[in-house]
């Protein structure tokens, strides 16, 4: 089955230039791409400056998708309100959980996990793992909470051929996270470091998406026409992947 996966840093639907609340500009620019599975980061809800609207909510409306997963990890106050990770998807969704990476003294960061069931064949439906991260600002950190990551439950336990996806806003700044940490952990991602960031201008390649198990990542690439450069500070990926069918 060939799925279309997106991960997007959407800055609250706030442009990265104007600093204006556009959520439909931000959904305009997913559905130009018609992803099946999104993985968003910094998806807010509650402050008056996002007209106290639920973004996880508004942009599934907008999308048509209706299978939904959402995770504070920062709350602020009436002004700023909550943010955190949100899983959108065409799929069902049949569970989710949130892990808790949050490092002492550091700012609130998880993973959103996700089981979507895809249909393969004669009723039958392959789970997908999905995995959405935002990780932290310091390089020592970002390593400890993949590690972590890595050692937690339910991916720790998971068969090889099970199919993962892991995407998001990893911060990594050098690009040299996911080869060192995912790759040795059976992870395909990017032949080379894809600068996401800052999206009007590209230097940093904070973004990523990896697969494992029975799952091909036949391409991905930037979303980089010309509305991506202003509707967030982040540039999203998009991963094009092919899911075996495997046994039912």
């Amino acid at each position: 089955m060939d799925l279309r996966i997106l991960s997007y840093n959407i800055h609250k639907c706030t442009g990265g230039i104007d600093r204006r609340y556009d959520p439909a500009r931000t959904a305009s620019l997913i559905a130009s791409v018609d992803p099946d599975i999104v993985l968003l980061q910094e998806v807010a809800e509650n402050g008056a400056w996002y007209r106290s609207e639920r973004q996880v909510d508004v942009l599934g409306n907008l999308l048509a998708m209706p299978h939904r997963s959402y995770f504070v990890n920062v709350r602020f106050g009436p002004l700023r309100g909550h943010y955190g990770n949100a899983i959108l998807s065409r799929h069902p969704i049949a569970s989710s959980t949130n892990i808790d990476l949050t490092q002492e003294g550091k700012k609130a960061r998880s993973v959103l996990h996700a089981e979507i069931k895809l249909p393969i064949s004669d009723g039958h439906t392959r789970t997908l793992h999905a995995f959405n991260l935002h990780l932290g600002l310091g390089e020592r950190e970002r390593r400890r909470q993949l590690v972590q990551f890595l050692a937690a439950h339910p991916f720790s336990h998971m068969r090889h051929a099970t199919p993962v996806v892991v995407g998001g806003d990893f911060n990594d700044v050098y690009g040299t996270i996911g080869p060192q940490l995912l790759e040795p952990n059976g992870f395909v991602g990017p032949s080379k470091p894809l600068r996401t960031f800052p999206a009007f201008a590209p230097l940093r390649a904070l973004d990523g998406i990896y697969v494992r198990g029975d799952i091909d990542l036949v391409e991905l690439d930037r979303v980089r026409h010309a509305p991506a450069k202003t509707a967030s500070d982040h540039l999203a990926l998009l991963a094009k992947v092919r899911v075996r069918s495997g046994a039912h």
